[in-house]
């Protein structure tokens, strides 16, 4: 039976709001502004270097290897064989699962602002919080994907359209009124200061950029690839780096750049905002609202990459015992495995200094974990120009062989040289033992990178 050709339905407008949705958060707007003025420079250069990148290289895969429901999973195998696949996927599953303990203490942190304000900087109620949250989105998932996409809907636009939007309002109000602000903006400080402490918070803003890549699938189905989709990546970056720049200048605005709470500046910024203007009860209403977003975003993520899981444990690369699922559908021994690992890295919270220094060192091993992803997907994309030249892609990164190695290249480079910067501690956090700080990181890139080669099949290599 022929195939059925798939519909071309989405225009420059639908792409870019679903590359816009995959991406904005915000939760990196704390550490962002900790750039200050110079934010807008960081930004625009990270979506220069890695944002376009990653985007129009996983557009050149996702077309080619259309016929395929296996991702960068498919397009890693393609080039380098199944053990290098999966390693592919793993990291983008296993990352996933680390950002889990720093998405949800985010959350957290933000709803004690509901009640009590001074149990976001709390370890203890961090960590037991981020447990108890996470394995009630697990429950909920195991309803199946209706009750999920239902949560995930609502936190989408309460908790993160709306109190962007307002955050950014607030600032920009702020401004104009003649309100003092906290930071400089001359074209001295347009550029960073070339300091430790700032290149190592560029790693949390390029996390800021990723993920596009998942909205690459859709490729196929735009109207006129060729011309639309690198409008699409175009626009969808510069509404990204609007809204994120916007958004982490307004709390520069009132919170200065040394004194910033990478897990509760955003509270403390809307606070400030409220009580200036008078009316401090919106504070609790607002983070009540941003708290729903990230569970939102929580239960969107968290079936997700178990999807994708446990399509490869179908096709053979994992254990049989994790094909089971319930009667909804759902896989539920990998669920019940990530919620394993995310109770063990939740009490990191307890043996850090500091709630910012345990949020931070998650970040960083979710980022580097992440970006070995992304380093197999720029060298897959860069190998199969060269290797496989006359395979039917829909859609090329534009230039040739050359355009390829500068795009891949760039981006490549940049994920390269964040994956080593992740390794130094920021000067700006107290992290606590150097020892423990990298051995944390070492140690976690070993245990879960070197798993793909251990658990995937013989039969497979």
């Amino acid at each position: 039976m022929p195939s059925v050709p798939t519909k071309k339905v989405l225009n420059v407008f639908t792409l870019t709001m679903i590359n816009v949705a995959a991406i904005a958060s915000l939760k990196n707007l704390p550490l962002a502004s900790s750039f200050g003025f110079s934010i807008i420079f960081v930004y625009s250069l990270m979506a220069l270097l890695f944002l376009i990148p990653s985007a129009l290289v996983s557009a050149e895969l996702a077309t080619t290897f259309h016929e395929t429901t296996g991702g960068v999973f498919k397009w890693v195998e393609e080039a380098f064989g199944p053990r290098w696949g999966f390693l592919a996927i793993w990291t983008q599953f296993i990352e996933n699962v680390i950002w889990f303990p720093t998405g949800l203490s985010f959350a957290v942190a933000t709803f004690a602002y509901v009640f009590n304000p001074t149990l976001a900087s709390h370890k203890g109620y961090v960590s037991l919080m981020v447990i108890l949250i996470f394995w009630l989105a697990t429950i909920v998932n195991l309803k199946g994907m209706k009750a999920s996409g239902l949560i995930s809907s609502i936190g989408a636009i309460l908790g993160t359209l709306i109190p962007g939007a307002l955050i950014i309002s607030l600032g920009f109000i702020w401004w104009i009124i003649g309100k003092p602000i906290e930071v400089s903006m001359t074209a001295k400080t347009f550029f960073p200061e070339m300091n430790l402490g700032n290149l190592v918070f560029t790693a949390g803003i390029l996390f800021s950029f990723a993920g596009i890549e998942m909205s690459a699938v859709h490729a196929k189905e735009v109207q006129n690839p060729n011309k639309n989709y690198p409008r699409a990546i175009a626009i969808s970056s510069l509404v990204l780096v609007f809204l994120l720049v916007l958004g982490s200048l307004a709390i520069s605005f009132v919170i200065p750049k040394n004194s910033v709470s990478l897990v509760c500046g955003l509270m403390d910024a809307f606070a400030l905002f409220f009580a200036s203007f008078g009316v401090s009860w919106i504070t609790p209403i607002i983070a009540f609202l941003v708290a729903i977003g990230v569970l939102g975003q929580v239960s969107t993520l968290l079936i997700g990459p178990v999807k994708g899981m446990y399509a490869t444990a179908n096709e053979g690369f994992l254990p049989k015992i994790f094909n089971r699922t319930n009667k909804k559908n759902v896989p539920y021994l990998l669920l019940y495995f990530q919620g394993a690992i995310v109770t063990v890295l939740a009490l990191i919270f307890l043996l850090m200094p500091d709630i910012n220094s345990a949020f931070w060192i998650l970040s960083t091993l979710t980022t580097q974990l992440y970006l070995i992803m992304y380093l197999l997907l720029f060298s897959a994309a860069i190998y199969l120009r060269f290797k496989k030249p006359n395979l039917k892609r829909p859609y090329k990164v534009f230039g040739g062989k050359l355009g390829i190695i500068i795009v891949a290249g760039s981006g490549g480079l940049v994920s390269l040289f964040v994956f080593f910067l992740g390794f130094l501690p920021p000067s700006q956090l107290n992290v606590g033992s150097l020892i423990f700080y990298e051995g944390f990181l070492v140690a976690g890139l070993i245990v879960f990178g070197l798993i793909p080669f251990f658990v995937i099949r013989p039969k497979t290599f």
